[in-house]
């Protein structure tokens, strides 16, 4: 029977993120995706000019159909969370939907570079923790990381051995699998530190290739979540996201192609469901 994630992030028309950059990557594994849209975007918001929708007093008449139907979902993917309430959402619909082999990837879509988003308060922060606790596998980067587990932000390159600690204490509250993604290694690389609860931390390096662009890390999402339902362990689906993702980004380079228009995935789709 065909496999079926809930992927629960914004829509975006152009720009190459959240839903419509996961959708198909997952959907190129041979996997049924169906979006719930926590809000509706004609560009993300790197770009000077957007539409923007808030969708959260909609979500659960949206969602209702679904329980409704008694559907069913092998995964469930969260990312950008606007509110408090919005988070109270998406804790029912994992608490009505996750079965016992139903695994939960959490994005905390919080910030980036030592910084967070603007919506994201205190208050806010404490409320994702909250999110935490359903979490099966997680994708944060290091600002997020060191949030959650209320650490400052380093100064400079964490130890392993500092990595390991802070991911043990964000797996107490939830997630067995972790990867804390695209921590600047130094100028020319990009270290992935991955961790499993109970065994010895692994790493993935990949070239720094250009600047940061838009939507790398709903692209690695997407792929680490479709590769781990379609059987991969958690570190062979962290080494195929960031290849993938070095591909596209390397292509984006070659092709000049604006950092905010996102990664052109679309060449290199048909490798994705290779071999299934």
């Amino acid at each position: 029977m065909q496999k079926r994630i809930a992927l629960i992030n914004d829509m975006t028309g152009f720009g190459r993120c959240a839903i419509a950059a996961m959708a198909p990557i997952i959907s190129a594994m041979k996997i049924q995706t169906v979006p719930i849209p926590t809000a509706i975007l004609s560009t993300h918001t790197q770009f000077p000019i957007y539409y923007f929708d808030d969708y959260t007093s909609r979500m659960p008449d949206y969602i209702q159909t679904y329980k409704d139907l008694h559907l069913h979902f092998d995964a469930i993917a969260t990312g950008f969370l606007g509110s408090k309430e919005q988070v109270d959402i998406v804790i029912d619909f994992i608490r009505t939907f996750k079965k016992e082999k139903t695994f939960v990837l959490v994005d905390p879509v919080m910030g980036d570079h030592g910084k967070l988003y603007t919506t994201y308060t205190p208050e806010m922060c404490e409320k994702m923790k909250e999110l935490v606790q359903y979490a099966d596998v997680m994708t944060p980067n290091l600002t997020e990381l060191v949030t959650l587990v209320d650490e400052p932000y380093p100064s400079q390159l964490p130890t392993f051995e500092k990595l390991s600690e802070m991911c043990e204490k964000l797996a107490k509250q939830g997630p067995q699998h972790i990867v804390v993604t695209g921590i600047p290694f130094n100028d020319k690389q990009i270290l992935n530190f991955i961790y499993n609860t109970g065994e010895d931390y692994q790493i993935v390096m990949v070239d720094r290739i250009g600047k940061d662009r838009c939507g790398t890390g709903d692209v690695i999402a997407g792929v680490i979540a479709g590769s781990y339902l379609n059987g991969l362990s958690f570190y062979e689906s962290v080494k195929k996201a960031t290849k993938f993702a070095s591909q596209c980004i390397s292509y984006c380079e070659e092709q000049h192609v604006p950092h905010h228009y996102g990664l052109c995935f679309e060449e290199f789709l048909y490798q994705l469901g290779e071999d299934l």
